[in-house]
């Protein structure tokens, strides 16, 4: 688990093939490695890894075909910057959310512009994970805790302080930018508990709809119920 506060920037220092995934070695001199150990967990861009290697201020982490293929990890290339957090422990002030560093799907920037001090970026989720994103609630992107300031369908945006921007790698983000989402934890189990015994059901992957919660008595979208 995870908070979402980015502890530092780190970059890749190579990214090895590996029999169809990848060793990745990454560099991170900001971060102190003193008491890391192997198989110890970090992640890196939201994505939970697992150090496989250490070297003075470097770690290594293989990459498997299914987080490169449901990720951005596959994007990047040598020297790009990466969001670092490692895992936290009881006495970890949590400061951003609860996070898990698995990632539910990936979005893209579709603009950014300047908002007094800070910068308005707005992006495109997955369709699949646009009931999961309310304004006001949590989001993880490329591994940083943010608050989502409004949502528009699938589209959301967020406000990026100077210190968050100077610190992770939002300031290389341009439009178009892949990036990994991770949506609030709550929100997904609140769903599930919602379900109730259909949960058990084959037919249940696609969680709520109108249909059910209709069903349920739930008012529709005019506020009045069916």
């Amino acid at each position: 688990m995870f908070t979402g506060i980015i502890e530092t920037l780190g970059t890749i220092a190579a990214m090895e093939p590996r029999g169809g995934d990848y060793r990745l070695k990454v560099r991170a001199p900001g971060m102190d490695l003193a008491d890391t150990q192997l198989g110890d967990s970090i992640a890196v861009n939201g994505v939970c890894l697992t150090v496989t290697a250490l070297d003075g201020d470097q770690f290594a982490a293989d990459v498997s075909r299914e987080s490169l293929s449901v990720t951005t990890l596959g994007d990047l290339g040598i020297g790009d910057r990466l969001n670092l957090e490692r895992a936290l422990t009881l006495s970890t002030r949590l400061g951003g959310h609860l996070v898990s560093g698995h990632v539910d799907g990936v979005g893209e920037v579709l603009s950014m512009r300047p908002d007094a001090r800070s910068t308005r970026v707005h992006f495109r989720a997955p369709d699949a994970l646009a009931r999961y994103i309310a304004a006001k609630g949590s989001i993880t992107i490329d591994g940083a805790s943010l608050t989502v300031n409004g949502v528009d369908g699938a589209t959301f945006d967020v406000n990026i302080i100077p210190h968050t921007w100077d610190l992770t790698r939002f300031s290389v983000y341009k439009v178009g930018t892949r990036v990994n989402l991770e949506v609030d934890l709550v929100a997904r189990y609140l769903e599930r508990l919602m379900l109730g015994d259909r949960a058990a059901q084959s037919d249940a992957g696609g969680g709520l709809s109108e249909a059910w919660l209709a069903e349920q008595g739930f008012p529709n979208h005019s506020g009045t119920r069916d």
